[in-house]
């Protein structure tokens, strides 16, 4: 039986009176605030085209991994879903897929997927009955009929969300062909890329070689030597600065840097491309590739970003079959203080360096990136990140950070969605937990409510732009 949906103004504040009515008075100073989404994987096509989103599943369903991974656990095939182009049964009609959705909706229960399309749900779409068996084709068809209108055309919804500044993220070897259209079609929202060239140097990456065939021909750059294939990236690193980059993007099994001689380096490189190196020179070659990724950020100014500790595609047979992205990557223990540090001694303490670090593995926070970002000056630490992007992992982020490294050592909030849609949703949720946690140190007397409403700001827009240079 449908349920009326309500989102409570006061939801994820605190039951005690005094906190709760702190952080109201917090969130009203904030809530309006534009939101900066400098790391996402919104597609800028979308941007660029400007053409209606087909269907409800299409937009909401299909590509939120999140959606995916809980639903595959319990026995949902992705083909029902409708995905797997080409694959014998695979559901064509998306309607029947979001029946299937709206059946298991209630495994969100308690997961900031439910914060996240509840708010979707109320605040685009004007539903006011929770998703379930039942209301699934009126929902179906109210949201896909909204999208068919020219207010919900991507540019509309991106002006409506009050985005200033969305980050995508391309390959090293993306021509960036959408992101020009956005710039030459006069559009005055800002869409920028972001440079992740995991592709053309992670030799275990799926295509490399071809990746770097690619590379090749797209700078016009012989790389059978390591001096001329840095001297690629560092051309395509410009490129994606030209078109208004302003930071890379680094997504690496491991934090592991290395600092090799030019001879090593040469070595090394012979090995990757003859294709005879065991997992262990994999390893060394993504590392010291981190390290000449942060020398070109000294020299080009673009703020860099590592964020290791995933095991992708743990599912090999998901893998195989349907790709990347599809729920089975797995947080994994990941050690920073050895393994940043050839990286930091060189050029932790430049003043023209700026590097964001994340994880998956909370354990870290207070033992390992919290005195790392106290201390050395090109770090800091980014947001509670995917798995603990939800209300108790920024709780416990904020609770292991900021004795050590302070509030100013981080760098806001970012959402690193492809759902569009979503990210207000997530926004408001960081908004109001930074509140819930600035509410509670102003009522335990160790900040005044003024310093709090200065640390909201920047902790939801302030910190973002400084650190990303937006």
């Amino acid at each position: 039986m449908s349920e009326e949906l309500l989102l409570h103004p006061d939801r994820l504040f605190s039951a005690d009176p005094t906190q709760r009515s702190i952080a109201r008075r917090l969130y009203q100073t904030i809530k309006d605030l534009p939101i900066v989404s400098p790391h996402g994987h919104t597609d800028p096509k979308w941007f660029a085209q400007n053409e209606c989103f087909s269907n409800a599943t299409e937009l909401l369903v299909k590509p939120d991994h999140y959606l995916l991974r809980m639903l595959f656990s319990q026995g949902i095939t992705l083909e029902s879903l409708g995905i797997g182009k080409n694959r014998e049964g695979v559901e064509s009609d998306p309607k029947k897929s979001w029946k299937i959705f709206a059946e298991h909706y209630y495994l969100f229960q308690g997961t900031p997927t439910s914060l996240w399309l509840d708010y979707v749900f109320v605040n685009v779409f004007n539903l006011t009955e929770r998703l379930c068996a039942e209301n699934a084709d009126s929902h179906y068809d109210t949201i896909t009929a909204c999208l068919q209108q020219d207010d919900f055309k991507p540019r509309a919804l991106f002006e409506r969300f009050n985005i200033e500044v969305i980050a995508t993220t391309e390959s090293a070897i993306d021509d960036l062909r959408y992101h020009q259209q956005i710039l030459d079609s006069g559009w005055s929202g800002k869409i920028i890329t972001a440079f992740r060239p995991d592709n053309v140097i992670d030799p275990e990456f799926e295509g490399f070689e071809e990746n770097l065939s690619i590379l090749a021909d797209i700078t016009g750059i012989n790389l059978d030597t390591y001096s001329g294939y840095l001297e690629s990236l560092k051309v395509r690193r410009q490129y994606f600065k030209k078109m208004g980059a302003t930071s890379t993007d680094h997504g690496h099994p491991t934090a592991r840097t290395l600092d090799l001689t030019e001879q090593e380096c040469d070595a090394l490189y012979s090995k990757i491309r003859s294709q005879q190196y065991s997992g262990e020179e994999a390893d060394q070659f993504r590392a010291q590739l981190l390290t000449e990724m942060a020398k070109m950020s000294v020299e080009d100014g673009l703020v860099m970003q590592i964020h290791p500790g995933v095991y992708r595609n743990h599912n090999q047979v998901l893998f195989d079959n349907f790709g990347r992205d599809k729920g089975a990557d797995i947080p994994v223990a990941t050690e920073y203080v050895e393994n940043l540090r050839p990286l930091l001694n060189k050029f932790g303490n430049n003043s023209k360096f700026s590097v964001i670090v994340f994880t998956l593995d909370e354990t870290t926070y207070a033992r390992e990136l919290a005195p790392l970002a106290g201390h050395y000056p090109a770090l800091k630490v980014g947001p509670a990140w995917w798995f603990n992007d939800s209300p108790e992992g920024m709780r416990r982020y904020r609770q292991q950070i900021t004795e050590t490294a302070g509030f100013y050592n981080t760098v806001g909030f970012n959402d690193d969605t492809r759902a569009f849609l979503s990210i207000p949703a997530r926004h408001d949720v960081a908004r109001r937990m930074d509140c819930v946690f600035l509410a509670e140190l102003v009522s335990d007397h160790r900040i005044s409510e003024q310093q709090a409403e200065k640390i909201a700001y920047d902790l939801t827009y302030g910190l973002v732009k400084k650190a990303y240079k937006l």
